[in-house]
């Protein structure tokens, strides 16, 4: 009995890195030449890079018990304009700047609704994800964004540190910021206290309204600078380009939460949640598996860790 016992405790809180260690062997075994490469890692820390940026918004906002539905439509938004500026030749700082700080006055929006009236934040975000939208589908006339974007625009996007790509180091910098910011730092202790019981937070004197906005604000522009990101790496922007990474950040982020037995959305788990998403992605790629079986995999995925996430709550 004893035996398993132990046997439960271990996949309850290891599951997801075995899982993910498993899908490692896997594609090493079956495309050892191809998969099992520093080359290829490298390009998978590349590949992964906006995923890891977005999901860190979303590992926020999942830290207070909220949802922000919008960051996909956000993302897409934030690389418009910043592909739109840079056409126009703005300076190519101001090109990352101005759209993220547009993108993070709409996330302080969703929060400033979304505490101010006690709308549920899965409906104002949604809403508002079509307003933005509608919004971005106008500026671009439903075309995307391509003709004369200058290469400074793409630089971050396209080159590397000494084999190193920019996205994968930028990305590394931002895992590490904000995994100090909510392990060592009042602010991150004070999302937890909200996210575990609001009630009790304000009673504790916590300015439960005030921090919620602010991270809406942070994940509306976590998703911009996303987007933009990707418009640099791609040398283009479509109006519903970072519309894809909505379901796979939160699929990563779902992943956190397993890997640790506290169960709440933590940055590290995000990171290897995305690492492992990114894995599949990548490999499933180099075995010419369709792109929809991608998109099937991380629906299930996203289930299983529910599932595993309730198992765990229950067998404790």
């Amino acid at each position: 009995m004893r035996k398993k016992l132990d046997f439960t405790d271990v996949i309850k809180y290891y599951g997801t890195v075995i899982a993910g260690v498993l899908i490692v062997l896997v594609f090493s075994i079956l495309k050892p030449n191809a998969f099992a490469t520093i080359g290829n890692f490298i390009n998978i820390s590349r590949q992964i890079s906006l995923l890891v940026v977005i999901s860190l918004g979303a590992t926020l906002i999942m830290s207070i018990e909220e949802f922000d539905l919008s960051i996909g439509a956000i993302a897409s938004l934030g690389g418009v304009l910043g592909a739109k500026l840079a056409v126009a030749g703005v300076p190519i700082w101001l090109c990352f700047v101005l759209p993220v700080a547009a993108c993070l006055v709409i996330g302080f929006i969703n929060g400033w609704i979304v505490t101010k009236f006690k709308v549920l934040s899965f409906i104002t975000t949604l809403a508002m994800s079509t307003i933005i939208a509608g919004f971005t589908f106008w500026v671009t006339s439903g075309a995307t964004v391509f003709e004369n974007i200058p290469k400074g625009f793409r630089f971050i996007g396209s080159e590397a540190l000494f084999s190193i790509p920019l996205l994968s180091i930028l990305m590394a910098i931002l895992t590490a910021v904000f995994w100090f910011v909510m392990k060592k730092t009042v602010f991150g202790r004070k999302l937890y206290a909200i996210g575990g019981n609001e009630n009790a937070s304000v009673v504790a004197g916590i300015q439960v309204k005030k921090l919620k906005n602010i991270t809406f604000a942070l994940c509306g522009g976590l998703a911009g600078l996303t987007g933009i990101l990707m418009a640099s790496r791609l040398g283009s922007a479509h109006p519903t380009g970072g519309n894809g990474l909505f379901l796979q950040a939160y699929a990563a982020v779902f992943l956190g939460r397993t890997i640790f037995r506290e169960g709440v959305p933590n940055i590290i788990g995000t990171f290897i949640g995305a690492a492992i998403l990114g894995i599949l992605a990548n490999g499933l790629t180099i075995l010419q598996v369709p792109t929809f079986m991608q998109d099937i995999l991380t629906g299930v995925i996203i289930i299983a860790a529910v599932i595993v996430q309730r198992l765990g709550r229950g067998l404790k």
